[in-house]
């Protein structure tokens, strides 16, 4: 089976999963706060997005050569992926965070203003995920992990 000797799939693979087990010890160092969800979660430092693509970028380009239309394929797909990252899904969890507090400050209004049967309704509900998008920094580390990481599988298996 050719996928199992498929060196930029797997590369992309293992950047992922780096990428998201270390978020736990980054986020312990940092915050003093041990939340191993951090592992399946989206956002956060370094990011597993961008690891992902560099490393597919990387070993394609170690693999195929810088020169080949694969690689540039592969480069402006990364480029996108980690501009997205910073950009679009950033402003969402953005808009989250003030949707959540909208929330939260239209509750205490009505609780303030009389009895509301229905509280336990309300606290059903789920809050909009706040952790959606990277900082340029986030985004930065996470493909330096994918090209790193990358070309010290490349020189171990190689």
């Amino acid at each position: 089976m050719e996928i199992f000797s498929n060196f930029p799939l797997w590369a992309s693979l293992f950047a992922i999963v780096f990428a998201q087990l270390v978020k736990i010890p980054i986020q312990f160092i940092a915050m003093r706060e041990f939340n191993p969800g951090l592992a399946f979660a989206t956002g956060g430092m370094p990011s597993s997005h961008s690891a992902a693509v560099t490393a597919l970028a990387t070993g394609i380009g170690l693999q195929e050569g810088l020169g080949s239309n694969i690689f540039a394929l592969s480069c402006v797909f990364a480029i996108i992926v980690m501009f997205d990252s910073t950009g679009v899904r950033r402003q969402a969890g953005e808009q989250a965070i003030m949707l959540n507090q909208l929330l939260k400050d239209f509750s205490h209004f009505v609780e303030e203003a009389r009895l509301w049967n229905s509280k336990a309704e309300y606290q059903k509900r789920e809050e909009l995920k706040e952790l959606l998008g990277h900082q340029p920094i986030e985004v930065f580390f996470g493909g330096l992990t994918g090209i790193l990481l990358t070309i010290a599988l490349h020189t171990l298996l190689f």
